[in-house]
């Protein structure tokens, strides 16, 4: 299984500031992942990943955004409060493709 590495800040999503946290991924990296993928994709173009940050380890996937020029990776709440994250903490996160 691929696995990638990189930082990225964790910011709310414009259309509801009240529940959804998101982190980008770098577009280098969205560019190979994108490449990557062959055949119809799930809804809204996601793709499936496995996620850790710091001890916490769970399955997403991520999206294409257009606004954004890359992919999105949602962060559950339960992992911010599990990893005392706040937003605008640039964080390390490590994927793999499931």
């Amino acid at each position: 299984m691929q696995r990638y590495s990189f930082r990225g800040s964790l910011y709310l999503w414009e259309a509801r500031v009240d529940s959804w946290v998101f982190v980008d991924l770098p577009e280098d990296l969205a560019d190979e992942i994108e490449d990557l993928q062959h055949g119809p994709r799930r809804g809204f173009g996601a793709v499936k990943v496995e996620v850790t940050v710091g001890a916490t380890t769970w399955r997403t996937s991520i999206f294409p955004s257009k606004e954004r020029a890359t992919f999105v990776m949602p962060v559950k709440g339960a992992v911010i409060k599990a990893e005392g994250l706040e937003l605008g903490e640039e964080i390390h996160v490590e994927i793999s493709l499931v």
